[in-house]
């Protein structure tokens, strides 16, 4: 399979279609491997736009519900995210799960709420490091109603691209570092604030 694109390999321009040997997975492979990933790794980056239009990101523990394809957050209603979410529900969202090369990057609309039960169901030991508990008035959930994500899934093996950058670097031939892959998921009309 190709797809006409220029593409960039160890820093120069490759005209003309991606290599065959490119494996574009399914949409159905896909989408498991996103909500794999997302409950394996548990942290990402939310960014936001703030009033000026810039861009914010930071680091937040991600609470997956694949059944309604959103992710919740628990935040403290006097952080600038939640001005942020106010003046624009877009957000982006991105995971690493560096030991897979699994990179993944969420579109979503996100929601601020107060509810005690749900703050309850989500509830860790770690959240009492910022909050009193559940009940806290300061606790604020936001709820990431997943819209298209992509992710880029790469070969695993770090001895085989080492091996592969420095056979290119003493004989000239391309590395073969295994099959990339990607794909973009657009998510159905499960989630809804």
């Amino acid at each position: 399979m190709t797809t006409a694109s220029a593409i960039f390999h160890a820093g120069r321009k490759i005209e003309g279609t991606l290599p065959a040997k490119t494996d574009y997975l399914d949409m159905t492979t896909g989408y498991e491997r996103i909500w794999e990933t997302i409950e394996k790794v548990g942290i990402c980056m939310l960014t936001t736009r703030t009033t000026s239009g810039d861009f914010r990101a930071r680091p937040v523990a991600a609470r997956p519900d694949r059944a309604n394809e959103c992710l919740y957050f628990l935040t403290d209603a006097r952080s600038a995210k939640e001005h942020e979410i106010r003046f624009d529900s877009n957000v982006g969202l991105t995971l690493i799960d560096a030991s897979a090369k699994a990179y993944i990057s969420l579109t979503a609309r996100a929601a601020l709420f107060a509810d005690v039960l749900k703050a309850q169901e989500l509830w860790t030991e770690a959240d009492s490091m910022w909050w009193q508990g559940p009940e806290d008035p300061n606790l604020v959930m936001i709820r990431a109603n997943l819209l298209a994500g992509e992710i880029w899934d790469g070969p695993a093996l770090k001895a085989v691209e080492l091996f592969e950058f420095l056979k290119f670097r003493f004989t000239g031939s391309e590395p073969n570092l295994g099959q990339n892959r990607k794909v973009t998921v657009q998510f159905g009309d499960k989630a809804t604030s």
